[in-house]
């Protein structure tokens, strides 16, 4: 009998100031011995997570509306998930499929070739992490067209491992003293109808973005028969949450089937059903060549998957692998989420996205500070600017938004430069989205007259 996973929890319940002692003290361990390179929006110290909840150290419970930053799409601990883990755990964690056969490798494939958003047969590649599948696809693209361009776009995140982190261009400080990175890469400008030029509509501006790849980088930098692949967010992450416009996505489309370009969908933070469709490409009727999944795809368990068209991926024995790529557990994790995805989450999805999109859409009118409302599914952005005039970024008075929140039990994240995420699991329910927008809605009335 199928298990029902929506929630009604309560909302917060803070007992201590933050951070609480216990998690004072792990903080002060944490600084003496963690890398200081990660970033901490605010001291989280998380000790437990059910549904939407997360409880800390002291006993303060929050609600969760960042997901682990886009990952337990299930919500924490989904009790199927956990059986999965727990079941294959007991009976084999590891003998590594790059050397050896596990079904389960299989099973997963046959699964996601019944979802992914291609026609035709396709192939799958397992690594760890998102990063590690965007490695995968910038390999694969290179062997299979023999060609060594790449194109990338202004705001992208995909990673930060040496030849993701080429292709990320978000924030310098990722890049910061880690150059010369991989070679090859030139970027281009994501549509922003937002920010686009005044006086220009949104279909001249999107237009001006496909002509800048036509008429500036293949006719001045990069021949089109020497570009591999054009890899693209659908709905860009660290970018600010801002989804590309369905018809830039079939301009793309025809730019690479014109010059023999692979098209590489990057969707691992809004893949796994977070847009309200499986893929958030599907909102735009385009189909990829290569397609990258991680983040939600086992609901917390390390998993990154690359998926291309099966006549791309030939690549021979020996080029690419993964000593932990497509581990039996993080397999098993990955397709009890898969089952509670589509029989519940990814619909519940689309209709609390909605939900929230409905709510909080006339706050650009209502409130001085917010400058834009945008996304799908429950992958939403809001845009904080100090002046709707200038749309300057208010990158400041978003975090202090972010902090005001955490203080009430509402965890959230920044997204791009000045835009706060929501993006809570699959599962959440309408009552706990009221619960997180009436927080978000005073957080952003206090600083607007802190202003």
């Amino acid at each position: 009998m199928a298990t029902q996973t929506i929630t009604s929890n309560a909302g917060p319940k803070i007992k201590t100031r933050l951070p609480g002692p216990k998690a004072q003290k792990i903080l002060q361990g944490d600084a003496q011995y963690v890398s200081p390179s990660y970033t901490r929006s605010y001291p989280l110290v998380a000790k437990r997570g059910r549904g939407v909840m997360i409880e800390d150290v002291d006993g303060n419970e929050f609600l969760d509306f960042s997901a682990g930053i886009a990952v337990v799409s299930t919500g924490h601990c989904h009790p199927e998930v956990v059986a999965a883990i727990q079941k294959q755990a007991a009976e084999l964690i590891h003998m590594s499929g790059t050397d050896f056969y596990y079904e389960s490798l299989v099973t997963l494939a046959e699964r996601l070739q019944k979802v992914v958003p291609m026609s035709g047969p396709i192939r799958a590649y397992y690594g760890n992490s998102g990063a590690e599948a965007i490695e995968a696809a910038i390999k694969l693209s290179r062997y299979h067209t023999k060609r060594q361009g790449i194109i990338a776009f202004y705001g992208a995140f995909h990673g930060r491992t040496m030849g993701a982190l080429s292709l990320t261009s978000s924030k310098t400080q990722q890049r910061r003293r880690f150059f010369p990175l991989v070679p090859g890469v030139t970027h281009v400008p994501y549509p922003n109808v937002y920010r686009k030029p005044e006086g220009m509509t949104n279909a001249e501006h999107i237009a001006e973005c496909v002509r800048f790849i036509e008429d500036r980088v293949f006719k001045t930098i990069m021949p089109p028969e020497e570009c591999a692949a054009i890899f693209i967010e659908p709905i860009q992450g660290e970018g600010g949450y801002l989804p590309a416009p369905a018809e830039f996505m079939r301009e793309l489309r025809r730019i690479c089937d014109q010059n023999g370009i692979l098209l590489v969908v990057d969707e691992v933070q809004s893949g796994a059903g977070r847009s309200g469709k499986w893929w958030a490409v599907q909102h735009t009727g385009v189909e990829p060549d290569i397609i990258t999944i991680a983040k939600g795809i086992a609901s917390g368990m390390p998993l990154g998957i690359m998926l291309s068209r099966a006549e791309i991926m030939d690549w021979v024995p020996g080029s690419h692998a993964s000593t932990f790529g497509g581990n039996p557990v993080c397999i098993e994790a990955a397709l009890a989420t898969m089952d509670v995805l589509e029989r519940e989450a990814i619909h519940n999805a689309e209709i609390v996205g909605d939900y929230i999109m409905k709510r909080i859409s006339p706050w650009v009118k209502t409130h001085s500070m917010v400058g834009d409302v945008r996304g799908r599914g429950l992958m939403i952005g809001v845009e904080i600017v100090k002046d709707k005039k200038t749309k300057a970024p208010a990158h400041d008075e978003r975090e202090r938004i972010v902090d005001l929140a955490f203080a009430r039990g509402i965890l959230f994240l920044g997204a791009g430069e000045n835009s706060i995420r929501i993006a809570p699991p699959l599962i959440v329910t309408p009552e706990q989205a009221d619960i997180a927008m009436d927080v978000l809605e005073e957080c952003i009335g206090i600083v607007e007259k802190e202003r």
